[in-house]
């Protein structure tokens, strides 16, 4: 049974999803834009007769804190260190990460200063590469380098909307009928507070933050060669394939799975990637 529980870290309320025995191997695991722990919600219990899991809340995000731009700087250096003072605040001193979009680059941070923490990674269209960034980066590329342009500005709202959010869960699936339109109609209530498309502009904007860390990433992989299950939807137009096959290049220990999906590959793939995972925590971890 799942458990859904908050928890206050630097005056914030974190709020996350548990469940599991807590003397099982632990997963955490990390959502992406625009969803939040939710899009956990069918892995969850899909898992929970073997593992101990926990998925948080991003602040800005599903059920945790929203502060305002004003009060409180959303970057991913911040997302971190919330992060790292929630895993610091339940005990857990060894698990796994499932990271996945937004989950990748504060997953990954968290590897670089624990990395005798993390058991394994699997990693769900989870960018770590520069090969994983194409031309859809390249309006927020722009935004970037000129954050105060009205253009720029106006091009990375467009993908707050609902037709956005709709965009990312059905592009690229095999099967567009089995997605529920429950999905994106959860984010995009979220999306659509008052206050929170500052908080993911902000966002956008700190994420020029993330390519810059990407050689710190890989030489974490190079040096402690975790293990790591690639479980990939190949026609995801945001983190592509290319950004999956370069995992090749670093990890001897990697088990390596595309699917015939899009950017939420749980959604059409869910019962294929539990499999897959609980193959890998069994063989990777579980008897650790």
């Amino acid at each position: 049974m799942t458990h859904y529980r908050n928890i206050t870290i630097d005056n914030l309320n974190i709020f996350y999803r548990e469940a599991g025995d807590q003397s099982k191997p632990t997963l955490l695991l990390l959502h992406g834009f625009p969803t939040s722990s939710f899009m956990f919600r069918d892995l969850i219990t899909r898992l929970e007769n073997k593992y101990h899991l926990v998925a948080p809340d991003f602040p800005g995000f599903g059920q945790s804190s929203m502060p305002l731009v004003s009060e409180w700087e959303y970057s991913f250096d911040n997302l971190a260190a919330i992060t790292e003072k929630f895993i610091l605040a339940l005990g857990l001193e060894k698990f796994s990460l499932y990271i996945m979009d937004y989950g990748a680059p504060v997953g990954l941070r968290l590897a670089l200063k624990y990395p005798n923490r993390i058991q394994g990674i699997i990693t769900q269209n989870g960018n770590a590469y520069e090969e994983g960034l194409t031309d859809f980066w390249n309006p927020i590329k722009a935004y970037w380098s000129d954050p105060t342009n009205p253009t720029r500005i106006e091009e990375v709202s467009g993908m707050l909307t609902l037709e956005s959010t709709k965009w990312q869960y059905l592009n690229g699936t095999k099967d567009p009928s089995k997605i529920s339109p429950d999905t994106w109609l959860h984010d995009q209530t979220l999306l659509d507070r008052p206050g929170n498309k500052e908080i993911q502009q902000k966002l956008f904007l700190s994420y020029s933050t993330n390519p810059p860390l990407y050689e710190s990433f890989q030489a974490y992989f190079r040096k402690y060669q975790p293990p790591v299950l690639v479980a990939w939807g190949k026609n995801d137009a945001i983190f592509p394939e290319p950004g999956a096959e370069a995992y090749k290049k670093d990890l001897k220990n990697l088990d390596y799975h595309i699917f015939d999906t899009g950017h939420f590959a749980l959604e059409e793939c869910g019962e294929a990637i539990a499999n897959l995972i609980d193959g890998f925590l069994t063989k990777n971890v579980s008897k650790n």
